[in-house]
């Protein structure tokens, strides 16, 4: 398995014109390439150090889920073969192949649709205050990562980078972007989750929870863009461990979020570095979790 780890696929050839917490993103003209790095992020600051495979881990997912749920809404993909893309980067597959997406471009949409499917996380503790999450009431006695009733829409700003997204309520998304296409978001986001999550579980995986971001289209239709289902917009749990009445092991950079929690950290960057072994067991467990979703191998 490959163990170089590209946290910057800037060169002399090629500049992303725009850095994001994990991916760098080149603008072609008419169309976008998407490279997943293999930068990692926790409380929104990206950590100094990289996980070997991540980026190639969270395009496959990706691609994966694109494909699997291509028919509950349309999304963003043109294609993921490096063969296909633009010659600067067709000419550098070491950096490029297997993490990168040649995608449509779109009008993001300044929303976050988070779909939670347990009480886990920042819901957890909502709901111990509150005895609800994100102003949505929920039944009395819950457990700590308890699979909740209902699958809940609980969306979010988009934060820039550094800053921490702030959660809304759906009403504050239909000032923001209109009651009929506030409405198809909630519809779609909860439709992506229940299918995939359906699909995980049959693949040993619980998603717990997951955010999916949209745009639109020149012609105003709904596109489903960024990443779709991965360790890094959702909780992964494995199935046959699940133990609800406190936290859950996980696939996913909770693992990462667990060691910093555990340091003496303000949250703040510059991030701490990571130890070897939290990078090894971190890479494993994304590699793994790709292995069981699509059903073999990292290619």
């Amino acid at each position: 398995m490959e163990t170089t780890v590209i946290t910057d696929t800037g060169s002399g050839k090629v500049t992303p014109q725009r850095k994001g917490k994990v991916r760098d993103i080149y603008d072609l003209g008419n169309a976008l390439l998407i490279v997943a790095t293999d930068r990692i992020s926790a409380f929104d600051v990206v950590l100094p150090d990289g996980i070997p495979n991540k980026g190639r881990v969270l395009t496959q997912i990706s691609s994966f889920w694109f494909t699997q749920l291509s028919e509950v809404v349309p999304n963003h993909i043109l294609s993921t073969d490096v063969k296909e893309f633009p010659a600067p980067f067709r000419s550098m597959p070491e950096v490029f192949a297997g993490r990168s997406m040649l995608v449509k471009k779109t009008r993001p949409l300044p929303v976050e649709c988070v779909v939670r499917g347990y009480v886990s996380g920042s819901g957890w503790k909502d709901y111990q205050k509150t005895g609800a999450i994100c102003g949505i009431d929920l039944p009395p006695g819950l457990r700590e990562s308890e699979r909740l009733p209902a699958p809940l829409f609980t969306p979010s700003t988009k934060a820039e980078q550094g800053l921490h997204d702030e959660n809304i309520s759906f009403e504050e998304v239909v000032k923001l972007i209109g009651s009929e296409r506030a409405e198809k978001l909630r519809t779609v986001s909860l439709s992506l989750y229940q299918q995939g999550a359906a699909f995980a579980e049959t693949r040993g995986i619980i998603i717990a929870d997951t955010k999916f971001e949209f745009g639109e289209d020149e012609e105003g239709r709904l596109v489903w863009i960024d990443e779709a289902l991965t360790p890094d917009s959702s909780r992964f749990w494995p199935k046959n461990m699940y133990k609800p009445g406190g936290q859950q092991p996980s696939f996913d950079k909770q693992f990462v979020r667990d060691y910093l929690l555990s340091l003496d950290w303000n949250k703040t960057a510059p991030g701490p570095r990571l130890p070897r072994e939290i990078i090894e067991t971190t890479s494993s467990k994304y590699i793994e979790a790709y292995r069981l979703i699509a059903g073999k191998d990292l290619p």
